[in-house]
């Protein structure tokens, strides 16, 4: 038998690398990860190292690798935009009366390309894994985690595999992916308000339940601390919003200070300065716009004393997500808050933005019920909730 030593940067490559050489009657002899350090250990990088062979007698014609056939994908695609492309001019050439079928049609053809394509694409990723891995990396995907989080956890996966002969269960490939997740969340700050800054200031877009986040942290200072609390809202857009707040502020008997602008901010400031603990709701914008940004740090002093959450949505995509944060990042955000978790399927979501962010997680909401629907997590509890649904389904 002929070995051959393989080192890449995942899993994933060094299988295309192998397959490309020796074919798919290669057999995987070892595996295992080398870890390198540089600077004097400050920066560590890690590859895969794979030993493959295969019997020279019986080996057959390996089968070409993916960068052997380069012209492929880019051809479909870029045919598809030509035709995409004559398809409209021909459609600007049509009279009005017969038009009518073209732009579904042409929507549909676009769709269709794009299902292909993305198709083609995961196909090229998943060929590297073993089939037994691919179910679970499949409901990673579902459940919306990132890409490159899916690919590391997968090489993890395809460790495991190798190291214990190839023997390996559902259950087991759930505890490989919790293991590398609880590695990306281990320095993240997961838990609740801290009490050691008299201003909680919780921040975020429109429609994403801010109000009743706001009132079920503030019930929980009162019912389990016995904190003295109060609330400032900025939110003088919505007449409504003004109200909810008043009505939580009356069941906790506390005070409501209703600001307009810097000099009314002040004055509530040194209104509440008995107080033990101030809720600050800020106005529902929306804030990808910068300049809702700059309005909200003309109002609110952010100084050393205040706590600044940010809420969002987890029905929300994930770019527009993105697009929100990316406005925050010259105001200090403590943690996430993460709304309406009820009301979606998948919380991949959730992890890709801590870890993309190195941003750590106050609470999740799931209902609309003051206080109860709201919970205060660790990184356990999360990763159960991730994986909850699709180990329910399997012991049924």
């Amino acid at each position: 038998m002929k070995m051959k030593k393989y080192n890449a940067p995942s899993i994933a490559e060094a299988m295309k690398q192998i397959r490309a050489d020796l074919g798919e009657d290669a057999v995987i002899l070892n595996s295992k990860v080398v870890v390198t350090k540089k600077f004097f250990g400050l920066v560590k990088n890690k590859s895969y190292e794979v030993v493959a062979g295969y019997d020279q007698l019986e080996k057959k014609p390996s089968l070409p690798s993916l960068e052997d056939i380069p012209t492929f994908a880019p051809q479909v695609k870029e045919e598809g935009i030509r035709e995409a492309a004559s398809s409209v001019e021909q459609h600007k050439k049509v009279p009005q009366g017969d038009s009518a079928s073209m732009p579904e049609n042409l929507i549909k053809e676009i769709a269709d390309l794009k299902s292909m394509m993305q198709s083609m694409q995961r196909m090229s990723v998943q060929s590297q894994y073993p089939d037994e891995l691919l179910p679970f990396i499949d409901f990673l995907r579902e459940q919306e985690l990132g890409e490159e989080l899916i690919t590391k956890i997968s090489d993890e996966l395809f460790m495991y595999y190798n190291e214990h002969g190839k023997q390996i269960t559902w259950n087991d490939m759930q505890e490989v992916a919790k293991d590398y997740l609880r590695k990306e969340l281990y320095d993240l700050p997961i838990s609740g308000i801290s009490y050691e800054k008299k201003y909680i200031n919780v921040l975020g877009p429109t429609g994403v339940g801010k109000t009743t986040t706001i009132a079920k942290m503030a019930a929980r200072a009162v019912l389990e601390k016995k904190k003295k609390i109060g609330f400032i809202t900025t939110d003088t857009y919505r007449i409504a919003a003004i109200e909810q707040l008043k009505t939580y502020a009356a069941l906790l008997q506390a005070p409501v200070q209703i600001v307009y602008n810097a000099t009314d901010y002040a004055e509530a400031i040194k209104k509440f300065d008995h107080l033990d603990l101030i809720f600050i709701d800020t106005a529902g914008r929306n804030y990808k716009e910068a300049k809702y940004v700059d309005d909200l740090k003309s109002l609110i002093q952010f100084s050393e004393q205040v706590e600044s959450y940010l809420v969002l949505s987890l029905t929300s995509k994930q770019k527009d997500l993105e697009a929100i944060i990316e406005q925050f990042t010259n105001l200090h955000i403590e943690k996430f808050i993460f709304t309406k978790l009820d009301e979606t399927n998948s919380i991949g979501t959730m992890f890709n933005l801590m870890i993309k962010y190195n941003k750590g997680l106050a609470y999740y909401t799931n209902g609309q019920e003051v206080p109860e629907d709201i919970e205060q997590p660790n990184s356990d509890n999360l990763l159960e909730l991730f994986f909850k649904e699709n180990s329910d389904e399997r012991s049924s």
